[in-house]
């Protein structure tokens, strides 16, 4: 593997270029949905006490092998509606939180309370509180993120782990800030956007919810407008000007889908999903200890082919740059024609994968 690619890979600059793949906008109000009341029939929400915050979890089933599903930017735990249906009807006991700063879960104000190490340790406080030794740990996005270091920094409370679309090849030997910063300079780059001092990215964001996510929840060949924005300067303007508004929504997102994680952003606002970004330095300055930590678990690898977190690597590159660090990487599936919102795009795929690699480690109701 070249060495641009492998630290592209390795680092969590590579792990988050997700965002410039997207586009859409504005579409119908959304309906009201109470936040008590579960929208996707057998899940049920309740709250519970974790690391010292309160979390809303949604979950289904009672019985059979947990699996704990982590969520990212921006989305909720509605994102694994397919999964927990799936996976329930299995057999299988399924639990997907609203994650530290989002939907109905607390809200810290001091930003190095989103560190990585609260954030692994959030879901192991998850399993503390439900009774439960162990689960099997998916993550999508930052909540892949999430689930590499829980199982790193937790691995006795893990019997396996599923990461979607942002691989992971080992501590970077720089903080991802200083290469951004250099790379960019005076151009607008998302994440440095979210690391500005003055909030901005949230009250752009809160200001329409709609915007941002129709014109992020598309697939690589969903039709959109062409952007406000194109002058790359920082200068220019925020984010959602930068992405062109969809002219129609994807298949697999259906205008309910799209109003429910919304709405859940109308109500909590940006800021908690931000301040993940806001860590990045600080996430690099304390985890040195991880330098040389391997993960142990049986892990599966699944992206959509045309994720633009994985830049263009081929399954051979991804499983090279990956098996540095872990030590029973089961496989790397890469979905042809899907892009970073895989297991939305792709449910029946992504279900089928996590099923077969389950079974293959006798990991079964």
């Amino acid at each position: 593997m070249k060495t641009s690619l492998m630290s592209r890979v390795t680092s969590f600059m590579s792990i988050l270029s997700l965002l410039l793949i997207l586009s859409p906008n504005s579409f119908s109000q959304r309906d009201e949905t109470m936040d008590n009341e579960s929208p996707i029939d057998g899940v049920t929400f309740r709250f519970i006490e974790s690391n010292g915050i309160r979390m809303r979890i949604a979950e289904s089933g009672d019985s059979g092998p947990l699996i704990l599903f982590a969520h990212g930017w921006p989305e909720s735990w509605y994102n694994w509606r397919h999964q927990m249906k799936f996976f329930s009807a299995a057999g299988y006991r399924v639990v997907a939180p609203d994650m530290r700063g989002y939907g109905e879960s607390d809200k810290p104000d001091n930003v190095d309370d989103y560190d990585i190490y609260h954030l692994a340790d959030d879901m192991v406080g998850i399993l503390d509180a439900l009774g439960e030794e162990q689960a099997i740990m998916v993550g999508h996005d930052w909540g892949s993120i999430v689930a590499w270091h829980s199982v790193l920094i937790h691995p006795e409370r893990f019997s396996a782990l599923v990461a979607m679309s942002v691989p992971y090849g080992g501590r970077a030997t720089q903080s991802p800030m200083v290469g951004w910063q250099n790379t960019f300079k005076d151009n607008f780059y998302y994440i440095l956007y979210h690391n500005e001092p003055d909030g901005a990215a949230e009250a752009e964001y809160d200001s329409d919810p709609m915007s941002l996510i129709s014109r992020l929840y598309l697939s690589p060949d969903s039709p959109r407008e062409a952007p406000e924005i194109t002058d790359p300067s920082r200068s220019a303007g925020g984010f959602i000007g930068r992405l062109g508004a969809p002219i129609s929504l994807p298949d697999w997102l259906g205008q309910e889908d799209l109003n429910y994680v919304v709405g859940q952003f109308e109500k909590s606002g940006f800021r908690g999903g931000v301040n993940y970004y806001r860590n990045f330095g600080r996430n690099w300055d304390i985890t040195e200890e991880l330098t040389n930590t391997r993960v142990t678990v049986p892990t599966l690898f699944i992206a959509g082919e045309r994720d633009v977190v994985i830049a263009g690597a081929s399954k051979e590159q991804l499983s090279g740059a990956m098996s540095r660090v872990v030590d029973n990487l089961h496989d790397v599936l890469l979905i042809p024609e899907i892009g970073h919102w895989v297991q939305q795009e792709a449910p029946d795929e992504t279900n089928q994968a996590m099923s077969d690699f389950l079974k293959a480690y006798d990991l079964l109701p």
